[in-house]
């Protein structure tokens, strides 16, 4: 660290605190009026870092961590061989704490999280949306979008400081330079670590919320989020023992359905131990153990609800997810893998539109209206949703790849993927005179409208 940073007064204070406790034994620090029993290697930290950065020693004085004696050096200690290790006022530290460091203490919570699609975030590096980031957008842009969601991967300088372009970074899927992959920090923010921040779902709104995964808006649009947003107080966020509808019934938050303990299952940090379907790629896919996964959701879902209205609500949902997968995603995804079998489109460079618009098909529209579904968000299930699949599969998809392909070779595709699916009659053949009569005769006797 640069010594020119910090006022002399300020070295002096740090160099006093060095002179006067030896590692290893307890010395007091006070929050709120009551003694903390710390090392003196985390008073020696406090000497410089109560001028240089109040804020968060506050927040970690505040902390179940600071009453529990966890200070600063418990979890920034590293040894000499460490490939993050620097030296520091005399002391090893490391300045990432890893979940590798976490696990020291919380075993459990890590063996769960590293095992979690969580975890695995950081293989956005690796992939086609990567890609995208890096090339078509560029790797400024993915620096401060796409890996501090997903994570990136932390590169340590060559004097032991964290390289710039990689750190800062609390991407949940982070893979770290001790070979820990993760950030508990992602959640449970520093330094204070706060179970009940992490339990909110705006704890999970820093990634989950825009084009392509809304989760934050469908929330706040779901009867879960008005529920929340009207009765966050009642909650009881902060107490250790949360078991929904023994210790709260007020609201569910994202951490009740998808971590939370119920009467029938404890917490978890593997966020994905509940979910039947991936909605992530083009098309649905049921996961592995999809039926033992359902279960353990279903048994959440009824701390509040009822069999018929659960098995109501899957119902809808999964019919939401077959309408997507069989009437839009499979015939485009075919007709895409066609297209680039012929050597008319390339499979990865976004050099003509209906890469984008098959992307965005997939990406964006599917996904909402997949999530809407999911989590009771009927704005997200429709108009943000299947409305914008249907209008851009339509208008957009499918006379792109008319431009494309060719006359000839178009009516082929459309034989082969639209002409077997009387769903698609409508466009492909047209309504019949007594359809559009009757739709006619509809609206006239709804809205009182004379049609033309």
């Amino acid at each position: 660290m640069d010594k020119r940073r910090f006022p002399v007064s300020v070295l002096g204070m740090f160099a006093a605190g060095m002179m006067a406790f030896a590692p290893g034994d307890a010395v007091a620090a006070k929050a709120k009026g009551k003694e903390l029993k710390i090392s003196k290697e985390g008073q020696a930290c406090l000497g410089c870092h109560e001028s240089q950065s109040p804020s968060f020693v506050k927040d970690w004085k505040e902390s179940r961590h600071a009453r529990q004696g966890i200070d600063c050096y418990t979890c920034h200690r590293a040894e000499p061989g460490d490939v993050d290790a620097k030296k520091h006022y005399g002391y090893t530290i490391a300045v990432l704490v890893t979940p590798k460091d976490c696990g020291k203490c919380h075993a459990s919570e890590v063996k769960e999280m590293t095992g979690s699609h969580h975890a695995k975030a950081g293989d956005i590096l690796d992939s086609l949306d990567n890609y995208l980031g890096e090339v078509v957008g560029g790797p400024e842009a993915a620096t401060v979008g796409c890996v501090q969601c997903h994570g990136s991967k932390v590169k340590v300088l060559a004097n032991g400081s964290l390289d710039p372009i990689t750190w800062p970074n609390t991407g949940i899927g982070r893979i770290n330079p001790d070979g820990s992959r993760g950030s508990c920090s992602a959640c449970h923010t520093r330094h204070s670590f706060s179970v009940a921040q992490a339990r909110q779902p705006e704890a999970c709104g820093k990634c989950h919320l825009g084009p392509d995964h809304p989760q934050m808006e469908i929330y706040n649009e779901s009867k879960h989020g008005i529920l929340y947003a009207a009765k966050k107080d009642q909650l009881n966020l902060d107490k250790r023992s949360w078991v929904v509808g023994k210790d709260y019934t007020a609201a569910p938050t994202c951490a009740t359905c998808h971590m939370g303990a119920s009467a029938g299952q404890p917490s978890t940090h593997d966020v994905g131990t509940r979910l039947s379907w991936t909605l992530r790629p083009p098309i649905s896919k049921k996961q592995e153990n999809a039926d033992q996964k359902r279960a353990a959701m279903k048994d959440v879902c009824s701390s509040c609800h009822s069999a018929p209205f659960v098995e109501g609500q899957y119902k809808q949902f999964d019919d939401l997810v077959s309408l997507y997968d069989t009437k839009f995603a499979k015939p485009a995804t075919a007709i895409m893998t066609e297209l680039a079998a012929r050597g008319l489109i390339k499979q990865v460079e976004f050099d003509k539109k209906l890469d984008w618009t098959y992307f965005e098909l997939w990406h964006h529209e599917g996904r909402r209206a997949r999530h809407g579904a999911a989590m009771s968000g009927p704005d997200y299930a429709w108009w943000h949703g299947i409305y914008d699949v249907s209008k851009n599969f339509y208008t957009e998809f499918l006379p792109e790849v008319k431009e494309i392909a060719g006359p000839a070779f178009y009516d082929e595709l459309v034989r082969k993927y639209l002409d077997t699916d009387e769903r698609h009659e409508w466009y492909t053949k047209g309504m019949s005179k007594e359809q559009l009569e009757k739709i006619k005769k509809y609206y006239q006797e709804r809205y009182g409208e004379k049609l033309q």
